[in-house]
């Protein structure tokens, strides 16, 4: 049974007939994350996709409120018509969840979806300045507002935002928005492995050209990006954007350094967008739904290195984002969730989620990344505060 109200009101009657029946709620927006997590064990689901329409917009201050059922494409529309844009670039999960409907700008928040501009101009929660949303009392809360200097409730933003549901039934959300660039360009180079691709983004990040994209793609990925067909050998693509005369003044100066690592070339505008977009949608990785995917958070100077300890022992395939830090990594068979894991802690520290996998994979290992004791413990106490009676998506978190 699919539990869709149409007001804020009605969402938090619903919830609290729910908590008075001990009735467990599947929180979902467009269904296009349908199977990100674990699996949730519910008798319901609440939909938010009829609390639509963009609430208030004001162009010159840059900042949108929008009922949390708003599709996301209608919100990019409205942003176009102003050359304005969400500067977090969030994901499109469908191509490689093999899911339908709309993404909705509750569920971007929700899951703090983020693309490739993250590792300069932050995640989805830094754009996020204020919800309003139901807790699992049925009670109606506002938090946050529309300026990050009103700062009451901002650590409640922060926590919903990355939740998944099961802290909260978002119904709308406040949120700052960017200037569209006026042209991009990409740099590629092209031949280098892994570690020296590494190295050279790391000496991209460090010059004051203002990189705003950083990726690796490996020969097993490159040809995988139906829009644009890059240079032969691996790409290594460096993102510029701004004004027209700033990016070629910028660019002319990356690209003579990047020679000094191999073969350089540029897309050109158009080409850019395209591949740009098909990084954050992960476009390698359509298509594969027997395949596990990881998103694999690490320091960049380790992601190659996790890469190689795990192609010794399990079948791997790789690509880089955020200048090495973001791996996404398909297996071939097994998920591999242990060995990862390990690795991962040997290396230094990072997150590793499970995002895509068979159900029966799914439903024997852990999805998101063991919290530490501290923080579990810390998690647990924000959600008796929020939904006391566990009711939003039980077990999607494990312990939330």
């Amino acid at each position: 049974m699919t539990l869709t109200p149409h007001t804020e009101n009605d969402a938090a009657y619903g919830i609290r007939n729910a908590a008075s029946r001990g009735t467990m709620l599947s929180i979902m927006g467009g269904g296009t994350r349908s199977g990100f997590g674990n699996s949730v064990l519910a008798e319901e689901t609440l939909s938010s996709s009829a609390l639509t329409g963009i609430v208030d917009y004001e162009p010159a201050e840059m900042v949108m409120t929008a009922k949390a059922g708003t599709p996301v494409a209608e919100i990019e529309a409205l942003l176009a018509v102003n050359r304005q844009m969400m500067g977090f670039e969030p994901m499109d999960h469908r191509a490689v969840m093999g899911t339908a409907g709309e993404p909705t700008i509750g569920g971007v928040f929700a899951a703090n979806v983020s693309g490739p501009r993250r590792f300069v101009a932050g995640a989805a929660r830094d754009s996020l300045l204020g919800i309003r949303f139901v807790n699992g009392r049925g009670e109606i809360i506002r938090a946050g507002g529309r300026v990050m200097k009103n700062v009451t409730g901002l650590d409640l933003v922060k926590l919903l935002a990355g939740s998944h549901g099961t802290l909260g039934f978002l119904t709308e959300v406040t949120f700052r928005v960017l200037p569209v660039p006026a042209t991009v360009e990409t740099i590629v180079l092209s031949g280098l492995d892994d570690q020296a691709a590494t190295q050279a983004m790391a000496v991209a990040m460090a010059m004051p050209v203002e990189v705003s994209g950083a990726a690796h793609l490996p020969q097993t990925v490159r040809g995988r990006f139906p829009s644009v067909e890059l240079p032969d050998g691996e790409a290594t693509v460096l993102r510029l954007e701004g004004l027209e005369a700033s990016v070629s003044v910028r660019a002319e100066k990356l690209c003579d350094m990047m020679r000094s690592f191999g073969s350089v070339s540029r897309l050109g505008p158009d080409l850019s967008r395209n591949l740009w977009k098909e990084i954050r949608d992960v476009a390698p990785y359509k298509g594969f739904p027997n395949k596990p995917l990881w998103r694999v958070s690490v320091a960049p100077s380790i992601g190659h290195q996790l890469v190689a300890a795990l192609r010794l022992e399990a079948g791997v395939d790789a690509f880089y984002d955020w200048q090495g830090g973001l791996v996404w990594m398909q297996m071939e068979a097994d998920p591999e969730e242990q060995r990862l894991r390990r690795y991962i802690k040997a290396l230094g520290g990072g997150h590793a989620t499970l995002v895509r996998a068979p159900d029966a994979v799914r439903e024997r290992l852990e999805a998101f990344h063991p919290e530490c004791d501290a923080v579990a413990a810390l998690s647990a106490r924000v959600k008796q505060k929020l939904d006391p009676d566990g009711i939003f998506n039980p077990g999607k978190m494990a312990g939330v």
